[in-house]
């Protein structure tokens, strides 16, 4: 465990993004098989040991230490694995003896915590805590609860690979999904002395092709296609040798939560595209959203184990298409967009089912009518509107000049700040999460959202001296302020939601502006953002 706890907190403290590669690269050429597979499947995300949990680990240190010695430090910290590691006593000597001396490998720590109950995992983990140094215990903690947050993306572990063995990251990407950790075979590619893995006859997830936000330019509608962006979850549907599998945007395997939309995909090929769900009543034209019902009732469905006749009776989902990748067995990548657009409408005409349609192109005499049609475009599903390249190849990753996102502008709304809690891996020292309410006609302060960005480095460190200078109690690691600063929030949208005591739920919201100026009595109402729903 030493060299991964060693990468970890070389990782948290270095920013730069070309020294984490480095970093990584070294890492993964020193260390041998399969500790380094399964460091590369802990980056990205890929290790889901079900045993370990954190409400496991603060029982184990409850038993060991005061509890409250534990909460009133894991306040301070604002991280559990290293309150935890730096509180771990240090066994006694008898316990010390029976021990075993050689050094706690990754590889050890996934073959031992894998497929353990949470009856099993304490006397296991223990065991382990027990023979390691304080990072090390930081590390194996990071480790089982799959939470590493040490600035590093998926993408960027793959690419500091690539480096490593002089891969194209491309190629890497295009069969890491088909592959299970340790990537035995990737590393043997790497090295020179195994073939390149191949995706044939499975049906692995490729990776999506991402637009960069339009923000201030304009573009040459002769050069650029418009079409919606649709508010639900972008997915992509892979059909090969009479499988099926639909894939989120992080390659997550999705397809048991929607088994309506899998069994009406019966053409080999795969798509691009926007998973949404139909309401009671809802049909088909774009002024209510093109059949889509909003995000929340996306929510109901999302990430459940088992879905119900009711909920596949009442909100069906299906599939909005954007793209083509595989027309059957054949790539069609590289082809231009327009070439892939007229494939694409072929294709979904083929499939013969409702399940499937295709996200409408939007006709402009020119960008300023453009940006008229998108203004007036709230009603819906709508998020806003999507530029391509009319010449663009399907490229993975986000490429400068060939895709634009063009949302729509955020809603906003006066919300006052009620309570905040420390945030997690830099910002464990300050107060950085706010939870914000409206008020109602009776006068009652009830909260209607979270935030924890919209702020520069400045403004935290004011918020943060707010919420020392004005808590007025205390509910563990949460503090509860004066009811006298307003934030202004912005927000993609507002949902009703029974899971709330106002009644309500924002989409993405964000702090975008300190109103010190502005009475508290002032702020916005409950009715107000009620009126915002679509």
């Amino acid at each position: 465990m030493h060299d991964f706890a060693e990468l970890l907190d070389r990782l948290i403290y270095t920013r730069s993004r070309n020294a984490k590669l480095k970093l990584i690269a070294d890492y993964l050429r020193a260390v041998p098989d399969p500790d380094r597979g399964w460091t590369m499947a802990a980056l990205t995300g890929d290790i889901d040991l079900k045993g370990v949990k954190s409400s496991v680990i603060r029982a184990m240190i409850e038993e060991r230490v005061d509890p409250l010695l534990f909460r009133m430090s894991r306040d301070f910290v604002g991280d559990t694995a290293e309150t935890v590691a730096l509180l771990w006593p240090e066994p006694d000597a008898a316990r010390a003896e029976t021990l075993p001396g050689d050094e706690l490998r990754v590889a050890q720590v996934i073959e031992r915590l894998t497929g353990l109950t949470r009856a099993q995992a304490p006397d296991i983990l223990a065991e382990m805590l027990d023979r390691l140094a304080i990072e090390e215990r930081f590390a194996l903690l990071k480790l089982a609860t799959g939470g590493l947050r040490v600035g590093v993306s998926a993408r960027l572990a793959k690419t500091a690979l690539a480096q490593a063995f002089d891969l194209d990251v491309d190629a890497v990407e295009e069969v890491w999904h088909g592959l299970k950790p340790p990537y035995l075979p990737l590393f043997a590619w790497g090295e020179g002395h195994g073939e390149q893995p191949t995706p044939a006859d499975v049906p692995v997830f490729r990776p999506f092709m991402l637009a960069h936000p339009l923000e201030d330019a304009r573009v040459d509608l002769s050069d650029y296609a418009a079409e919606w962006k649709w508010d639900g979850i972008r997915v992509q549907i892979v059909r090969v040798a009479g499988e099926t599998r639909l894939y989120s945007r992080a390659g997550d395997d999705i397809t048991g939560s929607f088994p309506d939309v899998a069994e009406a995909f019966a053409i080999e090929g795969v798509l691009d595209g926007e998973l949404l769900v139909r309401g009671e009543g809802q049909g088909g034209a774009l002024d209510d959203g093109g059949g889509a019902a909003s995000f929340n009732a996306l929510q109901q469905r999302l990430n459940r184990k088992t879905v119900t006749a009711r909920m596949l009776r009442e909100s069906p989902a299906f599939v909005r298409c954007y793209d083509i990748l595989f027309d059957g067995a054949q790539d069609v990548r590289a082809l231009r967009w327009e070439e892939r657009r007229v494939r694409l409408e072929r294709f979904v005409s083929r499939t013969g089912s409702d399940r499937f349609d295709i996200s409408s192109l939007i006709e402009a005499a020119d960008f300023d009518a453009l940006a008229q049609i998108r203004e007036a475009a709230r009603e819906g599903a709508i998020e806003g509107v999507m530029l391509k390249r009319r010449d663009s190849a399907y490229v993975a990753g986000r490429r400068v000049g060939l895709w634009y996102k063009w949302k729509r502008d955020p809603l906003t709304a006066d919300c006052v700040m009620m309570y905040a809690q420390r945030g997690n891996g830099r910002r464990s020292s300050f107060y950085s999460d706010y939870t914000f309410g409206c008020w109602t006609e009776s006068g009652e302060l009830l909260p209607v959202g979270k935030a924890y960005s919209g702020f520069t480095d400045e403004e935290l460190k004011w918020l943060d001296r707010f919420v020392r200078n004005h808590t007025v109690d205390r509910f563990g690691p949460v503090r509860e302020v004066e009811k006298t600063l307003v934030l202004e929030v912005a927000f993609d949208s507002v949902h009703d939601s029974k899971r709330h005591k106002s009644g309500l739920a924002m989409r993405f919201p964000r702090i975008s502006r300190i109103r010190r100026d502005k009475p508290a009595e002032e702020a916005d109402r409950i009715d107000t953002l009620r009126r915002m729903i679509v």
